[in-house]
C-alpha cells in the first residue's frame, strides 16, 4: 500500500504539470501580437510564434496585425449649400502599436467605427454639393488625415477612406439634371458665338484679298457657278455689281431729262 501512495502521487503531480505546462503555451501567428499583463499590469508584447506564459500570473490578449475593413453606415449629411444627401463610406485601417489598441480604448473596432461616423458628416457638412460629387479623391483624403491624427494615441493607423455612394432625393437629381441641361446649351451657345466671330474674321480676311484683286472675285464667281450646276438646279443667280447699275441708271437720268424739258 505504502509502495502505490508515490507512484499514484507521481502519476499525479505529471499530469498537473502536464496541464500547467500546456496551459502556459500559446501559439501566435505572423499577423498577431500578444499582449501580456502580470499581476495586472503591462508587461510586453510577444509574437509571433511560441509564447510561454506563467499561469495565474501572466495572461495575454491577442491583436490581429492585419487591415480591417469597416463599412461606414449611411449617414445623413447636409452640406454647405442646404441639400440634404445620404453618404457612406468604407474604413481601412490597421494596428500598428497593439499595447495602445488594449490600453487606451475599450473597443478599438467599435471606437474607429463611431469615430468615422462623426468625420465624415463633420468633414462633408463643410463643403458644398458640386464639391462633394467632383472632388471626392480630396474629401477622402481629408478625412483620412483626420481619422489617422485622432486614432494614434489608439496605435491604430488609418490608411484609407472611400467615399462609396451619395444618395440623392429625386427632385434633387432633376435639378442637376436641368442644370447640366441649361449649361451644355450654354456652351453651344458660347461655342456657336466663337465660330460666328472666327467666320467673320476670315470673311474679312478675304473681303480684304478680293480687294485687292478683282480677278480673284471672278474666279470666286466661276466657282460657285460650277458648284451650283453641279446639284442640277433649275435656277442659276446671277450676282450682278452695284458699280455696273451705277452708270446704266445715271444714262436713263439724263435721256429722261430733255423729254420733260419738251
Amino acid at each position: 500500500m505504502s509502495d502505490l501512495l508515490p507512484t499514484g502521487f507521481l502519476v499525479l503531480l505529471g499530469f498537473a504539470l502536464v496541464v500547467l505546462l500546456v496551459n502556459s503555451l500559446r501559439i501566435l501567428r505572423e499577423y498577431e501580437r500578444g499582449v501580456v499583463f502580470q499581476l495586472g499590469r503591462f508587461w510586453s508584447v510577444k509574437g509571433p510564434g511560441l509564447v510561454i506564459l506563467i499561469p495565474g500570473l501572466q495572461q495575454m490578449v491577442k491583436v490581429d496585425l492585419r487591415v480591417r475593413v469597416i463599412d461606414v453606415p449611411s449617414q445623413d449629411i447636409i452640406t454647405r449649400d442646404n441639400v440634404s444627401v445620404k453618404v457612406n463610406a468604407v474604413l481601412y485601417f490597421q494596428v500598428v502599436k497593439p499595447e495602445r489598441a488594449i490600453i487606451q480604448v475599450e473597443n478599438y473596432l467599435g471606437a474607429t467605427s463611431q469615430l468615422a461616423q462623426t468625420t465624415l458628416r463633420a468633414v462633408l457638412g463643410k463643403h458644398e454639393l458640386d464639391e462633394l460629387l467632383s472632388e471626392r479623391e480630396r474629401l477622402n483624403l481629408d478625412i483620412q488625415k483626420i481619422l489617422d491624427a485622432q486614432t494614434d494615441s489608439w496605435g491604430i493607423k488609418v490608411t484609407n477612406v472611400e467615399i462609396k455612394h451619395v444618395d440623392l432625393g429625386e427632385s434633387m437629381v432633376r435639378a442637376i439634371a436641368r442644370q447640366a441641361e441649361a449649361e451644355r446649351e450654354r456652351r453651344a451657345k458660347v461655342i456657336h458665338a466663337e465660330g460666328e466671330l472666327q467666320a467673320s474674321q476670315q470673311l474679312a480676311q478675304a473681303a480684304e484679298i478680293l480687294g485687292r484683286q478683282p480677278q480673284a472675285l471672278q474666279l470666286r464667281y466661276l466657282e460657285t457657278l460650277t458648284v451650283i450646276a453641279a446639284d442640277k438646279n433649275s435656277t442659276i443667280v446671277f450676282p450682278l455689281p452695284v458699280d455696273i447699275l451705277g452708270p446704266l441708271i445715271e444714262g436713263m437720268r439724263r435721256s429722261d431729262k430733255p423729254r420733260d424739258a419738251g
